[in-house]
């Protein structure tokens, strides 16, 4: 009986034995940690009123660190020098903020740290924590609130700054151009509504800034701004809604720069279409200007012949109310050569005209030296149309459905500015069936004219577009198959261009509605839409 009970506990320690063996391994860990740090305590207490310290300190449960501070954190009002904030980059059970700013006196002031403070093992972020003090007998507890737009764009930027200016009797218009608002809040990277909170009553300018300086001041070259045009008066129950936009730099020129021979680039920023060059001196009789524009760039081209027998010159930039003049100091080197080439290639729409542009600017078109024929050799009439800034010929002809066109462009086509001539040029172009496209047909309800409607991709560039200055139907006939976003442009000058506004002059950007579903613009389909405005 004995041995029968010790066979039993042997056999039962060795299943327990082999068990265990195959069980080996690394411990799970448990699951993963997805809860937020906890703050345990503050020195001194969140919300605390008569501070008079330099140094906060903010406890957790758990090892935490500071990511993305220089974008997520928000001091308002801010301070003209930062406070220090530890730990960076390492982890600490406590965040220690170094206030190195004197402090206003009876003003709340409040730390947005955004999503910042992250756990240390998973950065599970403590989402928005703020810390707030005042350094007066009571917490400002009013608020501003509203919505950010893009008043051209189908989506806000992220990461807005949204600013309260005191009307006291230091602001002017230009303040926001040179101090720090007095209350501040941001965005950040997921909301387009913002709370401007824990300030106290009073009269304000309310601004929104996508301020890429991150220095809180409007630069025009580089931000873009929104307004409230009228008075915000705390405390306020109003919604705010604030559209931001991209000012048109004012006019400058930049130092002209000699690039090939006879050719002079002049940079620029603004509206160059009112801009003139002149040179001054003394000038041969048979002095001879031209002036095109860089595909790409702000930039024109002064182009000039007989050539020039001085060192330097000055030239004489105007443009409205606009005038400098500068300095040029000539290089001989050598001229461009003329190299022409079209802008289409393989397929042409129906819409499109054949386009020809050229490296030096064109003084002459031989059109009897042209043919344009099609796949059983006839001849196609066609007429041309000569954009002089842009330095391109436009040939415009009927189309036909699956049809390949051969277009030959014999010597002496073309003469150039410095009376170079083209050797033969030949292209070949072919066009696709009216089912390889789409027909959209657009009606507005409630709409005021003039308006611009537009078919856009999703970050706004403008595809086909229609202006009008009275209710009609809008057919945008042989559009290419793809998604669209449809807007219309109030055009309230008739210039037949969208406006953006300008902060000095507290003008608003003109008004853009967008259409709000996506529009599949399918091959061989005709769609009707009608879209009603508000």
């Amino acid at each position: 009986m004995r041995k029968t009970w010790f066979k039993i506990l042997v056999l039962l320690l060795s299943v327990s034995f082999l068990n265990s063996c195959a069980n080996r391994g690394r411990p799970s860990g448990g699951d993963k940690d997805k809860e937020p740090p906890i703050i345990t305590k503050a020195i001194p207490e969140n919300f605390s009123t008569n501070f008079k310290g330099n140094e906060i300190r903010i406890y957790f449960n758990e090892f935490v660190k500071v990511k993305n501070l220089q974008k997520q954190l928000i001091v308002s009002p801010p301070m003209d020098i930062e406070p220090t904030i530890t730990p960076l980059g390492t982890a600490s059970k406590y965040i220690k903020i170094v206030i190195n700013d004197t402090l206003e006196d009876n003003t709340t002031y409040a730390f947005n740290f955004g999503q910042s403070i992250v756990d240390n093992n998973e950065e599970n972020p403590y989402d928005y924590y703020r810390y707030v003090f005042s350094t007066g007998d009571v917490i400002d507890s009013l608020s501003v609130k509203g919505l950010i737009v893009d008043a051209e764009k189908l989506k806000p930027d992220t990461f807005v700054s949204v600013m309260l200016y005191e009307l006291d009797s230091t602001y002017t218009d230009s303040t926001v151009y040179k101090k720090k608002p007095k209350y501040i809040t941001n965005t950040l990277d997921s909301l387009t509504t913002f709370s401007i909170d824990n300030i106290k009553e009073g009269q304000y300018k309310l601004i929104a800034l996508k301020d890429n300086n991150g220095n809180f001041t409007f630069q025009q070259k580089n931000d873009k701004i929104g307004f409230y045009e009228g008075v915000v008066s705390v405390p306020t129950d109003t919604t705010y809604t604030l559209k931001l936009f991209k000012e048109e730099l004012d006019f400058d020129v930049v130092r002209p720069k000699q690039i090939a021979g006879q050719k002079i680039a002049f940079g620029y920023e603004g509206d160059f279409q009112d801009m003139r060059i002149d040179i001054l001196g003394d000038l041969p009789q048979d002095f001879e200007t031209r002036i095109t524009k860089d595909k790409t760039k702000d930039t024109l081209y002064y182009w000039y012949k007989p050539k020039i027998e001085l060192d330097s010159a000055l030239f004489v930039i105007t443009n409205k109310t606009f005038v400098d003049t500068l300095a040029h100091r000539f290089r001989d080197i050598e001229k461009d050569s003329l190299v022409i080439k079209s802008v289409n290639s393989g397929t042409l729409n129906f819409n499109e005209d054949f386009i020809i542009e050229g490296s030096v600017p064109f003084v002459k078109l031989d059109e009897t030296q042209v043919t344009i024929s099609d796949k059983d050799s006839v001849n196609i009439p066609f007429t041309t149309r000569f954009e002089k800034l842009d330095n391109s010929y436009y040939f415009n002809f009927e189309k036909k459905e699956s049809e390949t066109y051969a277009i030959q462009m014999l010597p002496n086509t073309f003469e150039d500015f410095f009376g170079n001539v083209n050797d033969t040029l030949n292209y070949s172009i072919r066009t696709k069936t009216f089912a390889d496209y789409g027909n959209i047909r657009i009606k507005l309800k409630n709409a005021e004219y003039p308006v611009i409607v537009q078919l856009t991709t999703e970050k706004g560039e403008v595809k086909y577009e229609q202006f009008a200055t009275e209710e009609r139907l809008f057919d945008f006939r042989n559009i290419s198959p793809g998604s669209y976003y449809m807007r219309v442009v109030f055009d309230a000058n008739g210039n037949q261009k969208w406006d953006s506004g300008r902060y000095l002059n507290q003008s608003q950007p003109e008004r853009i509605s967008y259409y709000p579903d996506v529009i599949d613009g399918r091959a061989g389909w005709d769609q009707i839409f009608e879209f009603i405005l508000k």
